[in-house]
């Protein structure tokens, strides 16, 4: 007999992207669709999936049990967005209007806008206040379908701020339910004391920064931001080779502005993921087609920044790459906290299907964060996280554009939002 003290029933359709972990080719556009379907899990983790007469067959409830009616709602994994920025502090919306006025991202940064902006703020706020802030954001990406998502430092570039970032989501991580996998992006820029002085930063990074934040468990990952104008090619791997040594896992940001060979790097080290890949070259998709490094899209940058290219989701899909989207969450090129409009972006402007979309935003994502065995599918043994959606049918998740659908979300076997609302 399977012991239960959570389930939900009655489920319209429950997409489960359920089966290869992760998915690849043809295999993404299986969404595993259950109809009418019974889950119920003990301790946070799934124990059932399937049909109403197998589950009165095998499953017996514990006294103080839950039960869901999930009737005419449609039911997916927890969305996992796994390229984030979200320990910053101020805004950029004057950049924002300059670059409606017709400045560029890179003319911005000319001018001593963009990611410095960022820098200066997130180094004067107090880390309270910066935690604060965070839990908001993290509530309102809660209620748009996230459960997991991944989140980079990067805006402090020095030893007390890159920290007080990292610190900031170790708290968070205990005061909210959104599961967090914490980055070191000390590489993200070149500080503006180190202009003049690269070297001298990678060695600060290399020799102090990096072994410090990994022997205080303060990052999972290290991200480096790879292009002409931030670290390059060379400087990159130096980085990602200390790094990885270290016992970090890679991602990179590459191939976003200027192709230098930051995709085939990736692969050649065995980086988790490469991030962004607007400007990818055909030997950077070659390199990545059947390797085991996820690519990133992230298709709000495109949105946000009114630009015309995208990065080529069809010939990557096609080619056997392990595709996932993220909503690069950050406050000057992608001021975006739904994972249901990631989506929709995936489908409208990638050309993907909402199939090939579902399984990039979840269980593709959570291969991104090597989380594939813990989250991104339902499936039993794994972490009870599911949405339940008022609608039709799944396929109305980019059909109906401009409402949040989302009724209730489950993280880890608890109902943490209700009819719509973070629940206390």
């Amino acid at each position: 007999m399977i012991y239960a003290d959570a389930v939900v029933t009655n489920i319209s359709q429950l997409v489960t992207c359920a089966g290869e972990k992760p998915k690849t080719k043809n295999d993404m556009r299986e969404a595993g669709l259950v109809e009418k379907a019974w889950l119920a899990a003990l301790n946070g983790r799934i124990v059932f999936m399937g049909k109403e007469k197998d589950f009165k067959a095998n499953v017996s409830l514990t006294r103080k049990a839950r039960v869901i009616d999930a009737s005419g709602l449609v039911g997916l994994p927890g969305f996992i967005d796994c390229h984030t920025h979200l320990p910053f502090a101020g805004d950029r919306a004057k950049e924002f209007s300059l670059r409606l006025a017709g400045y560029t991202y890179l003319q911005l940064a000319e001018l001593g806008l963009g990611i410095q902006t960022t820098v200066e703020a997130t180094r004067a706020i107090p880390a309270p206040e910066l935690e604060d802030i965070c839990l908001k954001r993290l509530e309102t990406m809660l209620l748009n379908g996230a459960t997991t998502i991944e989140a980079k430092s990067g805006y402090g570039l020095n030893r007390e701020d890159e920290l007080k970032q990292l610190r900031v989501l170790k708290n968070l991580a205990r005061r909210q339910p959104v599961s967090i996998v914490p980055t070191f992006m000390g590489a993200h820029e070149i500080p503006p004391e180190f202009k003049s002085d690269h070297s001298s930063y990678i060695k600060l990074l290399k020799e102090e920064l990096m072994p410090e934040i990994k022997a205080s468990n303060l990052a999972e990952f290290f991200d480096i931001f790879c292009e002409p104008t931030v670290f390059n090619l060379d400087e990159t791997r130096e980085l990602a080779i200390q790094a990885i040594k270290l016992g970090y896992k890679l991602k990179i940001h590459t191939d976003e502005f200027v192709p230098i060979g930051g995709t085939e790097l990736a692969v050649e080290l065995g980086a988790r993921s490469v991030e962004h890949l607007l400007n990818i070259t055909p030997a950077g998709i070659e390199k990545l087609a059947g390797s085991r490094t996820a690519a990133i899209l992230l298709p709000g940058v495109s949105f946000f920044l009114m630009t015309d290219k995208k990065a080529p989701a069809r010939e990557l899909i096609d080619c056997g790459t392990i595709v996932a989207l993220a909503s690069d969450f950050n406050p000057g090129s992608s001021n975006l906290f739904s994972m249901l409009f990631v989506l929709q972006l995936g489908v409208f402007t990638l050309k993907m299907t909402i199939e090939e979309a579902l399984n990039a935003c979840t269980i593709n994502a959570a291969y991104a964060l090597d989380r594939q065995d813990e989250a991104g599918s339902i499936e039993p043994g794994k972490s009870f996280d599911l949405i339940l959606c008022d609608l039709p049918s799944y396929l109305h998740l980019a059909y109906e554009l401009g409402k949040n659908p989302i009724k209730t979300v489950i993280k880890q076997g608890k109902v943490v939002v209700e009819q719509g609302c973070i629940k206390e």
